[in-house]
Order: C-alpha cells, then sequence, then structure tokens
C-alpha cells in the first residue's frame, strides 16, 4: 500500500503534517478529513509532490526522493527491525510498523515500497535491492539471513555494524571540531586585520612621505591585493576545488590520491587505521552474517573508501579462490601492518576468523580515536602559533615605520 505524505489544517486552525497509507489519494484524502484534518496537499512518496494552493495562497514543494537517509538513521530501523522480528512479529507487519515508525521521510517512503513488494511474493532482500539506498553489504546479509533462517540475527549484526561505524565517525568528527573552529577564528582574525585595520594604517604610512622597510612594503601590497581580489581569489579557491574533485572521480586521480594519502608524514597513518578499521569490521560481520567468503572480501575491500588497499583485498579474495589464505597476499603487499596480517592468519588456522577481525577492528578503532586525539592536541598550539606569527609580523611591519618616524621628528 503507497504511503502519502500530507500537509493540512485541523479544526482548531493549527498546521499539521505526517505520514498515512492509503490505497490512492483520494482515500488518504478521506481519512484525513475523518480524523478532523482539512488536507491541501496530499503526495504520494518518492514522486514529484502535486502542488496546491494553501489558504495563504503559498504553493509548498517537496521532492522526498532527494532527501538523505543517513547511517544512523538506517542503523535505528535496522535495529527496531530486529526487536519486533525476535519478538515473534511477521516481517510484513514489521515493515509496516517500521513505515509508521521511521521518522525519516525517504526512509519511510522506501521502507513502504519494500513491504508492498514483500507483500506481492518478493523476497526481502530483493525489495531492499530494487529500492537502490541500500548498500550491497546490507542486502547480502539480508539474503544470507533469509538462506539460512536467522534474519532477526542478521538484522541484529547488521544494526551493530552501522552503529559502530557512526560511532567512528563521529569521534572524529567531534575531535576535529575545535581545531576547525580555531582555524576559522584565525583566517577572521587576519582577514580583518589585512582588510579593515591596516590600511588606515598605511594610509598614515604614505601620507608621512618617509621610505619604508622592504617587508612594509611587501604588507602593504599584500592588503591592496586581498581587498581588490579578494572576489577572485575566492573564485580561484572554487575553482580548484571542483577541479581537484573532478579529478578525484577519475580512476588515474583517485589512484593517485589514494596511493599519496596514505604516505603522507602524519595523516597517512590515520586514513590507513581507519580504512582497516573498517575492513576488519565488515568482513568480520559479513563472515557471520553467512556470506561466502570471497563475496564477503569484495564488499569489505569496497568500503575501506582507498583503492590501493582494495586492490590488495581483491588479490586476497582470488587467492582464497584458488584454496589459498587470506593472510599471505595481504602481508606480501605491505599494505597491512604485520599484527593485522598475523591475527587474520591465526583466525583462519583456527576457524576463528569471525572473532580476531572483531578484536582488530576494535583495536584500531582505538587506536584512531587515541591517534586523532594526539593530533588535535598537537594542532592546536600550531594554528595559534600561526596566528599570534602573523599578527606579530603585521604589527611589526607597521609599528617599526612609525617609531622610527616618530624618533625623527624628534
Amino acid at each position: 500500500m503507497p504511503v502519502y505524505a500530507y500537509k493540512g489544517v485541523t479544526h482548531s486552525g493549527k498546521r499539521t503534517r505526517g505520514h498515512l497509507d492509503a490505497e490512492n489519494a483520494r482515500s488518504a484524502r478521506a481519512r484525513l478529513r475523518a480524523d478532523g484534518v482539512t488536507p491541501f496537499e496530499v503526495t504520494q512518496m518518492g514522486q514529484r509532490s502535486v502542488r496546491s494552493k494553501s489558504r495563504t495562497g503559498r504553493s509548498f514543494f517537496e521532492i522526498p526522493s532527494l532527501q538523505r537517509v543517513s547511517a544512523l538513521d538506517l542503523a535505528v530501523a535496522t535495529r527496531q527491525a530486529s526487536t519486533l522480528l525476535g519478538a515473534g512479529v511477521p516481517l510484513v507487519a514489521t515493515l509496516r510498523a517500521l513505515t509508521d515508525q521511521v521518522e525519516n521521510p525517504k526512509l519511510k517512503s522506501v521502507f513502504g515500497q519494500v513491504r508492498d513488494r514483500v507483500n506481492e511474493g518478493t523476497s526481502f532482500a530483493d525489495a531492499l535491492s530494487e529500492s537502490r539506498i541500500f548498500p550491497d553489504l546490507y542486502v547480502g546479509m539480508v539474503r544470507a539471513g533469509e538462506a539460512g533462517g536467522a534474519l532477526e540475527q542478521v538484522l541484529e549484526r547488521l544494526a551493530d555494524y552501522l552503529e559502530s561505524q557512526v560511532r567512528l565517525k563521529n569521534k572524529v568528527g567531534s575531535i576535529l571540531i575545535y581545531p576547525a573552529m580555531m582555524f576559522l577564528f584565525a583566517c577572521v582574525v587576519v582577514g580583518a586585520l589585512v582588510t579593515v585595520v591596516l590600511p588606515q594604517i598605511t594610509e598614515l604610512l604614505i601620507s608621512m612621505d618617509q621610505p619604508l622597510p622592504w617587508y612594509t612594503k611587501a604588507i602593504i601590497s599584500l592588503s591592496n591585493f586581498t581587498r581588490e581580489w579578494w572576489w577572485a581569489m575566492i573564485a580561484v579557491a572554487i575553482g580548484t576545488g571542483f577541479l581537484l574533485r573532478a579529478i578525484g572521480r577519475t580512476h588515474a586521480g583517485r589512484a593517485f590520491y589514494d596511493h599519496w594519502s596514505l604516505r603522507l608524514p602524519i595523516t597517512g597513518r590515520l586514513v590507513r587505521l581507519v580504512a582497516i578499521a573498517r575492513f576488519t569490521k565488515t568482513l568480520s560481520t559479513l563472515l557471520s552474517g553467512g556470506l561466502p567468503i570471497t563475496h564477503a572480501l569484495e564488499t569489505a575491500g569496497e568500503v575501506t573508501g582507498n583503492t590501493v588497499l582494495a586492490r590488495t583485498v581483491e588479490s586476497a579474495r582470488i587467492s582464497i579462490a584458488e584454496g589459498a589464505s587470506i593472510a599471505h597476499p595481504l602481508r606480501s603487499s605491505g599494505e597491512f601492518p604485520p599484527l593485522v596480517t598475523h591475527m587474520i592468519e591465526i583466525g583462519e588456522q583456527s576457524g576463528e576468523l569471525e572473532k580476531m577481525l572483531e578484536k582488530i577492528s576494535e583495536t584500531y578503532e582505538e587506536q584512531v580515536e587515541t591517534t586523532v586525539t594526539r593530533l588535535t592536541a598537537l594542532l592546536e598550539p600550531i594554528l595559534i602559533l600561526i596566528m599570534v606569527g602573523i599578527v606579530l609580523v603585521i604589527i611589526l611591519a607597521t609599528l617599526v615605520p612609525l617609531l622610527e618616524i616618530t624618533s625623527s621628528l624628534a
């Protein structure tokens, strides 16, 4: 049954909006009127909204298909589905409950469509695949869970995986907020000095008709250039950003970027730690969900976000297909630390590869947090010193000539 988004007014004159199931738009409007809501817009989710005028004459536009589904939204919905299935609720009823409970409009629409397909006899995994918002990892694990009769356990593992990825991302993001704000503040202070304060002092120095030191002339020239060409500097920065983004989307550009991102002096280790934590966590989750190891390696290699490591994982997948081990190609590539390859080898020999991968991911997630915290602690004084240095240079470049002029007049 389709899901409709509505906007309307209650009998008390209060504006309201929400979602409901109905066979068609006419039935949806009838249900709303029966509930005491006068609708002025009813839109089937997943389609462009049918525009209608409100009583104030204003049009409302909404394109649910462009709304974003975050990993957190998906993790919460997956956890709810696992809980409902564990309580003995049938799959179709679970999907109906998710359609009512999920707050994200896009995800609500998708679950409504998935429920309709499952009602028509489509498998849950195929219905998720047709929606095109669920990653291959998600669909593959659900398919394995359906085949093995362990859908509840698979959804629980998926929820754990998604929540762990959200936590990792939030940890890194929260730690980087403070230095980012400091950098922004430094840019604002320096920009104000160069474009507002410095020109006033510059006019005073020039009016005295005295020779100026070379560094003062350089600061004055930089100030004039910034005030006259600030729009060109912004345009060049934006154009450079778009150019680098376009190059990064090409195969050669992405390979070059990924290669050097792993070998940068400071951030290279952090990039590697994050990629390995993602790879091991994903591979552990997929293997625990019952996926074949070759398929699991293919998917886990993609989520590393780095083509260099993905190629190494692909060679491991080929090695497994030929009857060899995973650890050997990972070790021979030199891209994975000895600790990772050693623990994977032990896991293969003991038959507890999933547990070893889980331990590796936990260890590397802790290392990511520790490394980011240390880098942030190092970055804060560096930013302060840079800002103080720039301000000091500007002050000296203007103060020294003023003192010289003042002393000559005395």
